[in-house]
């Protein structure tokens, strides 16, 4: 999709910048966004817009521009009102008292559930080999270590731009490794929200996901967590060592070795 993706402003001001990120991500550079119109190969812009980086999908408009943003929206309420530690993904990770694992999140996305891990007090390393995808998270992740809200939790993580089937051990002796590939929706299925649509029409189905599994054991000190569609059968095939069931999902876990117990 590079060749379809290019980069442009929507405000003169941003220029400059757009400039930098086309040149640094190895992008087409068209100036003005409107210029598109005069590009009928491309299917996706990355448009900087107010200091903020954005991906929209030409073809279809009213799906609106999606961008990473760990500051406001669906984070945020995560954030402040997502049950800590209790929640599910959290269980899945094993964090109990005292235990903070360093998190390898090998298929990071638009690095949400990294977000989630790191504001749990993680050590979150996310690796993204979709160039598009990493500049997305790369413009999100330095935007929120300059907000004096969520700062603090930005800085425990960071950003590889590789594969995670060629180059997981690239990231540095994890605790755990986390993986969330994509997997088709059912036919049947409700219309899938906008940044799922735009998402799935960039990077499509990891269809190479299944080799994940073995590096990943491999690698993880303690275990390996896939969050899986409650439908999907298990990475690999290989039956997990547990799996904690939520409504539309599922986290398996594959235990490597038990978390140690920390004294309180």
């Amino acid at each position: 999709m590079l060749d379809k993706t290019a980069v442009a402003y929507i405000h003169s001001e941003d220029a400059a910048v757009a400039k930098k990120i086309a040149a640094k991500w190895q992008l087409q550079y068209i100036g003005d966004a409107n210029a598109a119109k005069q590009h009928p190969q491309l299917a996706f812009l990355l448009q900087v817009n107010c200091h903020q980086l954005e991906l929209s999908k030409l073809d279809e408009p009213k799906l609106g521009a999606i961008k990473v943003d760990f500051v406001e929206g669906a984070v945020a309420h995560r954030r402040k009102f997502g049950g800590g530690r209790g929640q599910d993904i959290a269980k899945a990770i094993g964090l109990k008292h005292g235990f903070t694992p360093h998190v390898v999140d090998g298929t990071a996305g638009l690095g949400r559930d990294s977000f989630v891990l790191a504001s749990l007090g993680c050590k979150v390393t996310m690796i993204e080999r979709m160039p598009i995808v990493a500049a997305l998270l790369e413009d999100g992740l330095e935007r929120a270590k300059l907000n004096s809200d969520v700062g603090e939790i930005a800085e425990n993580m960071s950003l590889l731009h590789t594969s995670s089937l060629e180059n997981l051990d690239s990231a540095q002796a994890p605790d755990v490794i986390y993986l969330d590939p994509m997997y088709p929706h059912r036919e049947k299925s409700a219309q899938v929200k906008k940044e799922m649509r735009i998402f799935q029409t960039l990077v499509g189905e990891d269809l190479d996901a299944d080799g994940l599994l073995e590096p990943a054991l491999a690698l993880a000190k303690y275990r390996v967590v896939v969050k899986r569609p409650s439908y999907a059968p298990p990475l690999a095939g290989r039956k997990p060592s547990t799996s904690i069931k939520m409504k539309k999902n599922r986290f398996d876990v594959y235990v490597n070795r038990a978390i140690p117990k920390v004294e309180s």
